[in-house]
């Protein structure tokens, strides 16, 4: 059997048309962006063409976007530069417990150099209350840290109606939207946020590159010293390859956003019925907020089974899913968002995420759900 991989919030396969732009740099174009001869004007318009498709894409200006080297690196950049841009204003910053480790690891490591950091709650379905915001504002509160698109359980957040409150209190947000682009219509100057981080390979790009909108006017400390790239905000020799590859990853996920909500709606859906079937309508849990969701993204609960062990039984089957994020999946431990969220330990302890995107079919949700059956069946009847 070919093998089925449903890890896309982990990473995705690289789309064919950006694999060629990509190799079509990488053999063609060599030249520093940074340097004046004819290569390196050459070089600097790829980058700079890669900025203007981008920004088109996403509706921002240009200037207003920073290349980093994925979605962990804009996290920092944000968090860090705007905190300490902002310092002399207040140490006070707000996120929640569901965040990715690249927000909660750098809220962390604020901490302990002075800052105060609150972490909000999360419903049973991983969404945060307005007014618990709210509520958690203060006058020295400087920054608020909430992701769009949850990458484990795909829930969404009201980040809208967070992004005016905080502008009425004259706060800064940051959004991580790494797992929003592609699944959420996104037009910049339209939101009131003031950093935004993407990163490539969740929408077809390549690993190893992504991007930071900062609103025009926002504050920024650069993390990041050399020379003068990116308007002096991140040093660093540009990827002609990655960011051509990034900007057309961008393109194309823009582009092809409601026929890629359909088809994940379809998929979603031959699964559900494929585990009503094989698992039994009761045989499993929807972990997450079936309202506010994205729906690539299917967090499911297997009482009286072992994570670990549903997938290493999947895995030997050729099924690639997920306990939760990639970053910390290696090591199966307990989901912090599914623990954030108050879930009972028997779901806790046998949730797995599937999720969906280039590639996979219906005719492959049938046999995953079909092999879950069978592996739940054979544990059951094990014990």
């Amino acid at each position: 059997m070919k093998p089925i991989y449903l890890d896309h919030a982990a990473s995705t396969p690289v789309h064919p048309e950006v694999a060629t732009v990509m190799y079509n740099m990488l053999l063609n174009e060599y030249g520093n962006a940074s340097s004046v001869h004819q290569f390196g004007r050459s070089a600097k318009r790829i980058v700079n063409g890669a900025r203007d498709r981008i920004a088109g894409s996403l509706g921002c200006s240009p200037e207003e976007w920073i290349f980093t080297s994925g979605g962990t690196e804009s996290d920092n950049l944000a968090l860090f530069g705007a905190a300490y841009a902002s310092a002399p204003k207040g140490k006070h910053i707000i996120t929640t417990a569901v965040e990715h480790h690249a927000v909660l690891h750098t809220c962390a490591e604020l901490a302990e150099q002075g800052f105060e950091v609150t972490y909000l709650p999360v419903d049973a379905t991983g969404l945060v209350s307005l007014k618990d915001v709210e509520s958690a504002l203060r006058e020295d509160t400087v920054l608020i840290s909430i992701m769009y698109v949850n990458n484990e359980v795909g829930t969404v957040q009201p980040i809208e109606e967070i992004g005016r409150l905080a502008a009425e209190r004259g706060v800064l947000v940051h959004v991580d939207a790494v797992q929003a682009l592609g699944t959420l219509p996104l037009v910049l100057r339209e939101l009131p946020v003031d950093y935004m981080s993407f990163s490539a390979h969740k929408i077809g790009g390549p690993q190893g590159i992504g991007g930071l909108y900062v609103r025009r006017g926002a504050p920024l400390m650069p993390r990041q010293h050399g020379g003068l790239q990116e308007r002096g905000r991140r040093a660093g020799t540009e990827s002609l390859a990655h960011t051509a590859g990034f900007a057309r990853a961008v393109e194309m996920a823009v582009q092809g956003l409601p026929e890629h909500h359909e088809q994940a709606l379809e998929l979603r859906a031959a699964l559900l019925e494929g585990l009503d079937k094989h698992a039994g309508a009761g045989g499993y849990v929807i972990n997450g907020n079936e309202q506010h969701s994205v729906p690539g993204i299917l967090n499911v609960s297997f009482p009286g089974a072992r994570t670990d062990v549903l997938l290493m039984n999947l895995d030997m089957e050729r099924i690639a899913a997920a306990s939760g994020s990639a970053c910390t999946s290696g090591s199966l431990e307990i989901s912090h968002v599914l623990r954030a969220m108050k879930l009972p330990e028997e779901l806790l302890n046998s949730a797995i995420r599937f999720s969906t995107g280039l590639g996979n079919t219906i005719e492959e949700m049938q046999v995953v759900a079909q092999k879950v059956g069978t592996v739940l069946n054979r544990l059951r009847n094990r014990d």
